[in-house]
């Protein structure tokens, strides 16, 4: 599945960066889709539920993100816009970035963090007033520890700056190419540091550190059912039409809608999505996606289980159907 669609606290990390943008008053949003359209759009739909209007814009191969602008250009029309990359996460939002761009009179704004290893990242030279003197992908000896989050806020005169600029070494149209075209002909761009949480969904590793991070906002709630000799411990959440039987849970967690727990164990930090069913099972600081089952296998932790996917006990052996670029660690007695 994309990995924009991963859900973080029984949400896909698409839907919570449309909740983002929805907070600063944004109610266009145009979504660069490729190879997995149909199932962003299956997710997402016409974005009312988000309590926005989306439009999704082809680009039929991946060519870097300034070519997103290129081929957003109808949509983006001669706005300014800000720009998401579909797999970070702020939950706190940027609304106060968003404040600043509009009353800097800048051309651009871009978000930066710091970092103990730069050299992955697109990284920024900002002068005392904050302005961007030079921006550099991935150098292998950086000149500071400000590394850029996907994060950019943009007048119009970013599509210039698109038209002029070549191809990389990589053979993509990169953004820290074209903002650094604007600085270099005087363009004000400036740098905003941002000190909350965020991540990059991208590994399996960030995805569960994010969900633990959301589930941190978890209120206790019981909307489906749980029998008399089940334990709840902490912030959880049953979800209508869960059921809950025989078990214990420890919150932070969350059970999605016409999800079985029976006779079973969910540690904290674990979120397992809807229609799924948990029977003698054992999950902790796990994601579990919708209409997964898992059945006589405790002591699962830092997993993601995937959709429809199941995950159930053999006497004596180990039998897998393994995907592509999976990575699976066994416990060996």
């Amino acid at each position: 599945m994309p990995k924009q669609l991963i859900p973080i606290a029984n949400k896909p990390v698409l839907a919570h960066i449309v909740e983002n943008l929805r907070a600063l008053g944004i109610s266009q949003v145009g979504i660069v889709v490729g190879d997995h359209a149909e199932e962003i759009r299956a997710a997402l739909g016409d974005g009312s539920s988000l309590g926005v209007q989306i439009t999704y814009v082809r680009q039929d191969a991946p060519r870097g993100l300034a070519d997103c602008l290129k081929v957003a250009r109808a949509f983006l029309r001669e706005e300014d816009f800000v720009v998401f990359l579909g797999d970070n996460m702020l939950p706190d939002g940027v609304a106060d970035v968003s404040a600043d761009f509009r009353t800097s009179g800048a051309a651009a704004e871009i978000l930066v963090h710091r970092v103990d290893d730069p050299r992955p990242f697109g990284v920024a030279e900002v002068d005392a007033d904050h302005r961007v003197t030079r921006l550099t992908e991935k150098p292998d000896v950086p000149a500071t520890d400000l590394a850029m989050i996907g994060v950019y806020f943009f007048t119009p005169a970013i599509h210039e700056a698109v038209a002029s600029i070549g191809p990389s070494l990589r053979g993509e149209l990169e953004i820290t190419d074209a903002i650094q075209w604007m600085v270099e002909r005087g363009r004000h761009v400036r740098a905003k540091l941002y000190t909350a949480y965020h991540a990059d969904t991208g590994t399996v590793e960030e995805a569960l550190k994010c969900n633990r991070e959301l589930l941190k906002a978890v209120r206790p709630e019981v909307s489906g059912k749980v029998d008399d000799t089940s334990e709840l411990i902490g912030p959880v959440l049953i979800e209508q039409g869960a059921h809950v039987i025989g078990s214990r849970i420890v919150g932070p967690a969350i059970i999605g809608g016409g999800t079985l727990v029976e006779d079973s164990y969910v540690g904290p930090h674990t979120s397992v999505g809807e229609d799924c069913v948990l029977t003698m099972a054992g999950v902790g600081y796990s994601i579990v996606l919708n209409g997964a089952t898992i059945s006589g296998v405790r002591g699962i932790n830092g997993s993601i289980i995937g959709r429809q996917a199941t995950v159930t006990s053999a006497a004596g052996q180990h039998r897998l159907m393994i995907g592509d670029h999976t990575d699976i660690q066994l416990a060996v007695p």
